[in-house]
């Protein structure tokens, strides 16, 4: 057997002995955080607007919320559902369900009913923590066809006083449902022995797959904290590090990336509700954060903004782009504008977020071929390799499937068997995404294999789509792609005919899937034919509209 190129990592020349160093995490975040309540309880863990929480305070409130879900009857192993945005309130609710011996499984916030009812009812969950505006808009009637037994709701004016009317643009509703403040304050006694173990589920996050069917990837405690420690010894950021938030906790990058790193590096996390240009540039004057992660267009958004200016990024050490496409002329354009270089990094929800990334004391190169930048180096107890379609490997240079395992990859997907030994055939991920490896270990992606369209780095499937756009009474055939997007890196584009007789317009039609679909997925563009191209069994042939969409 001819050994493998890939598993002799030559990205280990390209490290540092800190960055090489063996790691030896916490069984889990509820650890780091008993720790750093230990070691500094007055430092400050959380800022939100002109609110602060310090590591005694978060480690307290979310004992009582523990305590809460505990005596209203949540067993270790339930399921917890938390629908928030970047408030205090989302990391008291996951700190609480795992000290409650329960299972987060972090949902997108801009969720429809239909999207939400799918999770809750495939994870059955327990219990579920949302915005007070969420449940009395739709989720409580969602939650009445669900398992759900438990609900705590949030209003994110609570933990601050400014009220900032860029992002805090609602009001404080009745409270008809336990308020998690309220329980947080109210100094419950966390139950005793169901602390998480490393190998416990911490998440389950979904994301869809090759079936177009939402799975539950299912990341450990030990996932989990393998990423933080690395991010920890990794980033070369100083003691006590102040992180801001840019991409949503809920998604896997933000969950690792800054609250799971910021935790275990005794750190301050900077929340600001969501992602607001300004409110964004004022956070980063106010807080000075020394680190940041989020995508592309959040880049492109800041640098657009009429009011930026190089000092709002003085204070970084490193900056970080994932979940969509960095074209090297924004790194290079953003570094002119303002001084910082932005480091890439590449990873999936099964890998728990990074599996390569760019180290702070080198830059990623550009293939001088397709002029793609380099996503980074994988660490070092990973393996990165490029397969064929066979499973055997390519050469450093030639394009295949990214395969990785390593610490950090998920055993499988919840209840899912046939699509786990499908994905991770003898416990290695298989990506979906193409790519290469050059002889030095720099890894670069270049296209992917499977049909997922990625939204400014959400992930789309364009079945699902499909779906909501067949439902339409005029549609009678319907085929969504992805095309290239300057802002988003790609968008959704939906191709439609209709049935005989029928009328309606594009924005009709694109209007009618925002209605049922989160923001990112409904398409924003939509072109009528006479029919769609099709092979001689009849199914619809996606690729020739890609490569029409290309050339319109």
């Amino acid at each position: 057997m001819t050994a493998s190129r890939y598993a002799a990592k030559p990205w280990l020349d390209l490290l540092t002995d800190a960055q090489k160093a063996p790691v030896d995490p916490d069984a889990s975040l509820v650890h780091a955080l008993r720790r750093a309540a230990a070691e500094a309880p007055d430092r400050a863990f959380l800022a939100y607007f002109d609110g602060r929480l310090t590591y005694r305070e978060v480690d307290e409130l979310s004992d009582s919320v523990a305590g809460h879900l505990a005596a209203r009857g949540l067993e270790r192993g339930d399921r917890v559902a938390v629908l928030l945005q970047n408030s205090p309130h989302f990391v008291l609710a996951v700190l609480g369900a795992w000290k409650a011996g329960a299972v987060v499984v972090p949902v997108n916030p801009m969720y429809k009913s239909g999207e939400v009812g799918h999770v809750l009812r495939d994870a059955e969950v327990a219990a579920l923590i949302c915005s007070d505006r969420a449940w009395e808009s739709y989720l409580r009637d969602t939650a009445a066809g669900s398992p759900v037994r438990i609900v705590l709701t949030a209003c994110e004016l609570d933990f601050q006083t400014r009220g900032d009317a860029r992002v805090l643009t609602f009001e404080r509703l009745p409270v008809t449902t336990d308020d998690l403040a309220q329980v947080a304050r109210a100094g419950h006694r966390a139950p005793e022995g169901r602390d998480p173990s490393a190998d416990d589920i911490a998440l389950i996050s979904y994301t869809s797959g090759t079936s177009g069917t939402p799975k539950g990837a299912t990341n450990a405690h030990r996932n989990i904290m393998y990423n933080a420690e690395r991010q920890r010894t990794g980033l070369d950021l100083p003691e006590a590090p102040v992180y801001f938030a840019l991409a949503p906790l809920f998604h896997i990058t933000g969950m690792v990336c800054e609250f799971g790193a910021c935790l275990n590096s005794t750190g301050t996390l900077v929340l600001a509700y969501r992602f607001e240009a300004g409110v964004v540039l004022d956070a980063f004057a106010e807080h000075r954060p020394h680190y940041t992660v989020g995508p592309s267009t959040a880049f492109m958004a800041l640098a657009a903004h009429p009011s930026v200016t190089r000092e709002h990024f003085s204070s970084f050490v490193n900056i970080s782009s994932g979940g969509a496409p960095l074209p090297p002329a924004l790194v290079e354009k953003f570094r002119a504008g303002f001084g910082p270089y932005v480091r890439n990094g590449y990873g999936l929800t099964e890998c728990t977020a990074p599996c390569a990334s760019v180290p702070p004391h080198l830059e990623a190169p550009v293939d001088p071929v397709s002029g793609t930048l380099a996503v980074g180096l994988p660490g070092p107890e990973t393996v990165v390799r490029v397969v064929d379609d066979e499973g055997a490997e390519v050469p450093f240079g030639e394009h295949g499937e990214i395969v990785v395992s390593g610490p950090q990859v998920v055993p499988g997907y919840w209840r899912r068997p046939d699509a786990t030994a499908e994905t991770f055939p003898g416990g290695e991920l298989r990506t979906g995404d193409i790519g290469f490896m050059d002889p030095q270990g720099w890894l670069y992606v270049v296209d992917r294999k499977k049909d997922m369209i990625n939204a400014a780095g959400f992930k789309v499937w364009p079945r699902e789509v499909e779906d909501v756009l067949y439902t339409h009474p005029a549609v009678r055939e319907a085929a969504v792609v992805g095309v290239p997007d300057g802002y988003r890196g790609e968008t959704v584009k939906a191709y439609i005919s209709l049935r005989p007789g029928a009328e309606t317009e594009p924005d009709a039609l694109a209007a009618y899937c925002k209605e049922r679909l989160a923001a990112y997925k409904y398409p924003r563009q939509v072109e009528i034919l006479p029919d769609l191209p099709k092979t001689a069994s009849g199914k619809i042939l996606r690729r020739e509209l890609r490569s029409r969409a290309d050339h319109d």
